[in-house]
């Protein structure tokens, strides 16, 4: 199976290289053609000047970029050149709206699609240890399965097209919830002179332990904000998140309020940080 890449910021990357150590990736795609270029002689695999050229050439299309408008020109281009029978793969976190309009676009050439969005951060893709979401049609799935297992500690079926992205909007919602409650509390055992090490390691080895507590509560409460995941992005899945509930006339409040907190956030100029610098708004003044 030819595999291809279309998309190489900081998630795609670490996908690349670790689909190229597993035999599988052959070639990349990115809008800056000298990044593709760099992370093709260092993988020894193609860079491709153009989406439609590196359609022609490919079984599986890999997708992995920032925004919905972003996901829908990819597909409009791979749609021009694209063999009946491949299939498109897109790990982009978007609406369910997009994935259901990409997956038509594709079907009218003979083009299977999956939306397969990811959680697990940029570590997660560097160590290949990602958890993926999918939509789409099973059989399909596990034909591509091997490929994508290269990038993932787990794979889950969700259901039709959309499903994938209505569960990783679950996934952002929670995040946020996590994130509220974590910046919080810290930020009250900071103001109660609490030696903060010790109470990340002991609240971590209890009920309320969690993955953002053990891999970013030391950072925070040093206000280091090195992106692992950057606020703006998590801004821009909340408004997916926030933009569906509405249609399901489901309330989501703490949504709400972690939109508004980012904002300010991203107004300060604090936007290409991590998720974690919601910190900077519960410390004590």
């Amino acid at each position: 199976m030819q595999v291809g890449l279309i998309g190489l910021g900081a998630m795609g990357q670490g996908m690349a290289r670790n689909l190229a150590k597993a035999g599988y990736l052959t070639a990349v795609y990115n809008r800056t053609l000298s990044k593709a270029e760099a992370l093709a002689a260092e993988l020894q695999i193609q860079a491709r000047e153009s989406i439609e050229q590196l359609a022609t050439e490919t079984d599986l299309l890999l997708i992995c970029v920032s925004a919905d408008k972003d996901v829908l020109m990819v597909v409009d281009a791979i749609a021009k050149t694209i063999r009946p029978g491949c299939a498109v793969v897109d790990m982009s976190t978007v609406s369910s709206e997009t994935a259901t309009l990409a997956a038509a676009k594709l079907k009218e050439k003979q083009a299977a699609f999956l939306d397969a969005p990811v959680s697990g951060g940029v570590e997660g893709a560097n160590k290949g240890t990602l958890a993926m979401m999918v939509g789409g049609e099973a059989d399909v799935l596990e034909r591509v399965r091997p490929v994508l297992a290269a990038m993932t500690a787990r794979i889950e079926h969700l259901g039709g097209v959309g499903a994938g992205q209505a569960c990783k909007a679950v996934n952002q919602i929670m995040c946020a919830g996590i994130n509220q409650a974590v910046t919080e509390a810290l930020a009250f055992a900071e103001a109660q002179g609490l030696p903060m090490a010790k109470v990340i390691e002991i609240i971590g080895g209890g009920a309320a332990g969690n993955w953002f507590l053990q891999h970013r509560g030391k950072t925070m409460t040093q206000n280091q904000f090195a992106p692992g995941f950057k606020l703006a992005l998590h801004h821009k899945d909340l408004k997916i998140a926030q933009h569906m509930a509405q249609h399901a006339g489901v309330g989501c409040p703490l949504t709400v309020a972690t939109l508004a907190d980012y904002a300010k956030l991203m107004a300060k100029g604090y936007g290409d940080e991590d998720i974690s610098a919601l910190y900077r708004l519960k410390q004590k003044r």
